[in-house]
């Protein structure tokens, strides 16, 4: 009878610290823990069990539930591209220079050594389903990463013939790759606007998630039948992505007049005007309108119905795949994380979508559940950035920290999942580039610096945001100002770092 090594190590806590915090000791074991790795796609912390009482999440709660939750995770970069190279490179954008669309990661960095090829040399199957890589763009898979081909889904994704009147749609040809990135093709703009939403009465599997989960329970089962051979399974979902394209049976589950609608619809007082997003994304869609960025209270309880469906129709499949991995007797010996690639913001400062420094673009959830080590139903104020990731699974299957050649920039959070009091730092990194500026920010417990610097022009004057959480959570008004000696004391801890790489 096979018995998991979680299972040997319930009783056994002075083991489980030799075992998962040493560097090396797990390699050794024959058995070595199997690694489920969830991304979700637009997913901010909007979650029961992160204290959202609006919101229906229960399979993402029970993880929770049975793990570590940390309240204080932020992204390196609150855009798709970015933050998933971020992730699976270990890297900040900062570091490589990857800070947008169109340029694949390989051609910066030849050598890079992915989180998946890193397990894979340690002797694990790695494979992929969903949205992992950023596929769309002009950027693609990377096939190096994988034992086995990505199983590849949509992103954009309709079906009620409405919402596209058959044609292909702008968000569409992005996500594919098609002909509009061939030199002399129609660029986006000329193509047709999609729906921003529709909710047809249909299968859960009329829609790329289902079938992601779909795919994932059908390759666990076949993974079940090598005990011996350890696996990372990353698991890609796209919703609460626009479009908000998800069957009828979820949005029946809101009152969407209960739903709550932004307070605060203006940029920040003092703000500069570049860091405040408006437009973009969005304006893709119809029936949006594309010269008003205060939006009409319906069509923002539409926008906002459609975001808590398209949560709760993704935690649904979340919970398939987790309930295989029980049903399977696989969770004791699997690590399971989930994450969220970047917050969201929902009609805030009327920004909709992410592409910000401020809070709701850039804070996120991550979970972690790895059995014997984390206690259930716990969490941390320890912060923990997307980078963290990478080193901290390594660590958890008890291999040494990775080796780039990229910059491997996370800390090993493993400390804190032993013991959620432990804090290992007191703040965030993260950074994002508008207006010609490249905006890299600190967040501590309770401020948020930015420090805009000029990409191109060493001439122009540096500029300065901060917000202080404990007065003004919602980020009304810029006090950078009246504090120099915050502002003195955060860029002294913003100067610990390397010098960002500029934007190309």
């Amino acid at each position: 009878m096979k018995v998991s090594c979680f299972k040997v190590m319930k009783n056994w806590v002075p083991l489980v610290i030799l075992i998962f915090v040493g560097t090396s000791a797990m390699s050794q074991q024959k058995e070595k823990p199997n690694i489920l790795l969830i991304l979700v796609d637009d997913l901010k912390p909007n979650l029961g069990v992160y204290g959202d009482e609006h919101a229906i999440s229960p399979n993402i709660d029970g993880l929770a539930n049975s793990g570590m939750r940390f309240d204080q995770a932020y992204c390196n970069q609150a855009v798709c591209v970015s933050s998933r190279y971020n992730l699976i490179l270990g890297a900040r954008s900062t570091s490589t220079g990857l800070y947008d669309f169109g340029k694949e990661f390989r051609d910066v960095i030849p050598d890079a050594v992915t989180m998946p090829q890193y397990f894979r040399s340690a002797g694990y199957h790695a494979e992929s389903m969903g949205k992992v890589f950023h596929i769309g763009h002009g950027n693609t898979n990377d096939a190096a990463s994988w034992s086995i081909p990505h199983w590849k889904e949509k992103v954009i994704e309709y079906v009620d013939p409405e919402s596209t009147n058959g044609q292909l749609t702008r968000e569409e040809a992005y996500f594919e790759n098609t002909p509009m990135y061939i030199e002399g093709t129609p660029p986006n703009h000329e193509l047709p606007r999609g729906a921003a939403w529709e909710s047809p009465d249909v299968t859960d599997e009329a829609y790329a998630d289902g079938r992601v989960a779909r795919h994932a329970i059908d390759r666990l089962r076949d993974l079940s039948k090598e005990p011996d051979q350890p696996f990372f399974m990353a698991v890609g979902f796209a919703r609460p992505h626009l479009p908000f394209s998800v069957p009828q049976k979820y949005w029946d589950m809101y009152d969407p007049e209960s739903l709550p609608l932004a307070e605060f619809e203006e940029g920040p007082e003092g703000a500069p005007e570049f860091a405040v997003k408006r437009g973009g994304e969005i304006n893709q869609f119809f029936p949006i309108p594309n010269h008003q960025h205060v939006y009409e209270k319906d069509l923002q309880r539409k926008l906002v119905h459609g975001y808590y469906a398209s949560l709760t129709y993704m935690d649904a499949q979340v919970g398939k795949v987790l309930r295989e991995l029980e049903r399977l007797d696989l969770d004791e010996n699997t690590i399971v994380v989930l994450w969220g690639d970047h917050g969201w913001h929902l009609g805030d400062h009327a920004i909709w979508t992410k592409h910000t420094n401020y809070e709701q673009a850039n804070r996120i959830p991550i979970i972690f559940r790895a059995p014997g080590v984390t206690a259930s139903g716990s969490s941390t104020k320890q912060f923990a950035e997307t980078v963290d990731i990478f080193p901290t699974l390594a660590s958890l299957a008890g291999l040494d920290r990775p080796k780039g050649p990229q910059p491997i920039d996370g800390i090993d959070l493993s400390p804190t999942l032993n013991n959620g009091q432990t804090i290992i730092k007191d703040h965030a990194y993260h950074a994002f580039n508008r207006g010609g500026y490249l905006g890299e920010a600190i967040r501590t417990d309770r401020y948020r610096m930015v420090r805009w610097t000029h990409t191109k022009d060493k001439g122009k004057e540096v500029i300065y945001e901060l917000y202080d959480y404990q007065e003004d959570d919602q980020e009304t008004k810029n006090i950078a100002a009246e504090n120099p000696e915050v502002i003195k004391a955060l860029v002294a801890k913003l100067n610990q770092y390397p010098k960002a790489k500029r934007l190309p």
